[in-house]
C-alpha cells in the first residue's frame, strides 16, 4: 500500500524527544501516506540507533513504526495505533480552527505527533509518572502515551488540543517570556480542562489548600512546576483556576489582550497591568481571597462526606465492640460471684 522512504534525520526527534525537551512552514493538505520507516544502512545512523537502544533498553522499532501524513500533520506510530493516528489526522484541521477562533492566532505550522504505545518507554522521557503527554515547541512536536489516552479524565481530542495549544502559544510568544503557569492555564482553558497529567478531578488539592491559604506563589511557577506529585497537581490546578478568575472578572477579552501584549514583547507583569489595570500581585491576592471565601468549612466537610461517614462508622463499630466486651466481663464477674 505505502512506499518505503529513507529515514530522515529530522525524524530522530520523533523517536527521542527527550533530547529536545526543555520555522515557518505553510500548512498544506497532503495526500495521506502510510509509510513503513526503513533506515538507510549508514554507519552514522547505525551508531545512533544503537545509542538509542542502549539509552532506553527497549527496541523502539519492535513492532515497526509507521508515518502517516495528511491535513498538514504527520504522525509516527506503531501498527497497533493506526486507528488513533488516522483519527488525529482527521480531527487536526477542526482542532486547529477551534484554537484560532478562541485565541485569534493561527498555528501556521506542520506539527508532528509521536504516539508511544509502551508506557515504560514513555516514562523514560518524562519527570513524573503522572504525565501522559507533552509538547516540544522548538521541534513542533507532541508526544503522547497512547495507552492512556482513553483513561478518565482523558479524551484523545481534548488532550491533543491541549498540546497543540502549547505549540500555538510558543509560536506567538517567545518561550523565555511565557510563564509556565500561564502556558498551562491557557492550555487547560481552551481544551475544556484537559491536562498533561493523570488527575482525579474529584480530589482537588486546590480546595484543600484554599482553606489553609498555603498556595504556591505564581512567581514560583514561572520556569517550571514542582516534581512532587501533589505539588505538581496543585500547580496545574492553580494555573487553571487563576485563568478562570481572570476570565470571570473581564471575560475572554482581558486574557486575549494579555496574550497579545506578550506577543508584542511585554513581560507578563506589564501585559497583565495593560489588560487589567492592576498588578499581577494584586490580582493574585484577590484570586486567593476569592477561593478562601468560596471554600467554607461546610463545603470542606461536604467534600469529604464519604470519608467522614466511613470514619464515624468505624468509630461506632469500635464503640459497639467495647460495649459488648464490657457486658461480657460483667456477666463473667456476676457468674463467678454466684
Amino acid at each position: 500500500m505505502g512506499t518505503t522512504i529513507p529515514f530522515q534525520a529530522d525524524l530522530s526527534v520523533l523517536i527521542n524527544p527527550v533530547a529536545y525537551r526543555p520555522k515557518k512552514a505553510r500548512p498544506a493538505i497532503q495526500g495521506v501516506r502510510y509509510v513503513f520507516q526503513t533506515p538507510k544502512c549508514r554507519t552514522a545512523f547505525f551508531l545512533f540507533f544503537l545509542f538509542l537502544l542502549v539509552l532506553f533498553h527497549e527496541t523502539l522499532w519492535a513492532e515497526g513504526s509507521y508515518l502517516l501524513e495528511g491535513n498538514g500533520i504527520r504522525i509516527l506510530f506503531e501498527h497497533s495505533q493506526e486507528s488513533v493516528a488516522r483519527d488525529l489526522v482527521q480531527i487536526y484541521p477542526e482542532v486547529r480552527e477551534e484554537l484560532r477562533q478562541t485565541l485569534r492566532w493561527d498555528l501556521a505550522l506542520n506539527p508532528s505527533v509521536r504516539l508511544v504505545q509502551d508506557t515504560r518507554i514513555f516514562r523514560h522521557w518524562v519527570e513524573s509518572p503522572l504525565t501522559v503527554a507533552f509538547a516540544v515547541p522548538a521541534k513542533r512536536l507532541v508526544v503522547m502515551d497512547a495507552s492512556r489516552m482513553n483513561v478518565h479524565p482523558f479524551t484523545l481530542r481534548n488532550t491533543f488540543k491541549h498540546e497543540l495549544c502549547h505549540l500555538l502559544l510558543h509560536r506567538h510568544i517567545e518561550s523565555d517570556r511565557l510563564p509556565r503557569w500561564l502556558d498551562e492555564g491557557i492550555a487547560q482553558w481552551v481544551s475544556d480542562g484537559a491536562l498533561d497529567i493523570l488527575l482525579d478531578q474529584k480530589r482537588s488539592v486546590l480546595n484543600r489548600i484554599a482553606l489553609r491559604g498555603r498556595f504556591i506563589p505564581l512567581a514560583s511557577l514561572t520556569r517550571g512546576f514542582p516534581r512532587n506529585d501533589q505539588a505538581m497537581i496543585l500547580a496545574y490546578e492553580e494555573s487553571r483556576s487563576f485563568i478562570d478568575y481572570l476570565i470571570g472578572i473581564s471575560g475572554t477579552e482581558g486574557v486575549l489582550t494579555l496574550l497579545q501584549a506578550m506577543k508584542e514583547g511585554d513581560p507578563v507583569e506589564d501585559a497583565v497591568f495593560k489588560a487589567y489595570a492592576l498588578s499581577l500581585g494584586q490580582l493574585e491576592r484577590e484570586w486567593q481571597r476569592s477561593l478562601k471565601d468560596r471554600m467554607s468549612w461546610f463545603t470542606f466537610l461536604s467534600y469529604y462526606l464519604y470519608e467522614i461517614l466511613f470514619v464515624l462508622a468505624a468509630l461506632m463499630s469500635v464503640y459497639g465492640f467495647i460495649r459488648i466486651m464490657i457486658r461480657k466481663r460483667r456477666r463473667m464477674k456476676e457468674d463467678m460471684g454466684e
